[in-house]
């Protein structure tokens, strides 16, 4: 079994012409789920990338980003919706691939320098990523090193992310189809 195989396609999803990849096919199975976090588990506990804290975006870096905190001992800070978090946040809007979106964190939830490993489902267009980078960076943390279980890499957001300077890492790519 390959992660790649666990994620199921849903043809012209939210929009005709995109072929969406569904992880939650991937994340019911239980020894997907268990590959996926052991995977990342096996590549972060080596000590190659130094981080201190997980940031992951919401919904599905929640997910892989909680399990991911929990078996590396570390800490696990959301980036949330507009409007979800209780505390004083921080935003930035950013263009989604149809459309745009705001993403928050709290102000209080990075100390300066900290380094963070951030995660999430899937990289497209890199916005969402870039987006939550740039509430790391204006609460002074550090990009340690971006993970996704999935890339897209004819969508273009990894040679973004790479040409700004971030170090990406993808457990499967899903090329040209």
């Amino acid at each position: 079994m390959t992660i790649k195989s666990k994620i199921r396609t849903v043809p012209d999803y939210p929009k005709k012409g995109i072929m969406f990849r569904d992880i939650t096919t991937l994340i019911k199975d239980p020894v997907g789920f268990k590959l996926v976090i052991d995977s990342l588990t096996q590549r972060y506990a080596k000590g190659d990338v130094a981080f201190d804290v997980i940031v992951g975006i919401e919904s599905r870096g929640f997910i892989i980003g909680g399990a991911l905190a929990y078996t590396l001992g570390k800490g696990f800070v959301p980036v949330r919706k507009k409007g979800k978090l209780p505390a004083e946040t921080i935003s930035h809007e950013y263009a989604l691939e149809y459309g745009t979106d705001t993403v928050e964190m709290h102000r209080d939830a990075l100390e300066k320098g900290d380094r963070v490993l951030l995660i999430d489902d899937l990289l497209a267009t890199g916005g969402t990523a870039l987006a939550a980078a740039t509430l790391v960076e204006k609460l002074g943390g550090v990009i340690a090193e971006m993970a996704f279980i999935v890339d897209l890499p004819d969508v273009g957001g990894k040679k973004r992310l790479v040409e700004k300077g971030y170090v990406v890492h993808a457990l499967a790519e899903f090329e040209g189809e």
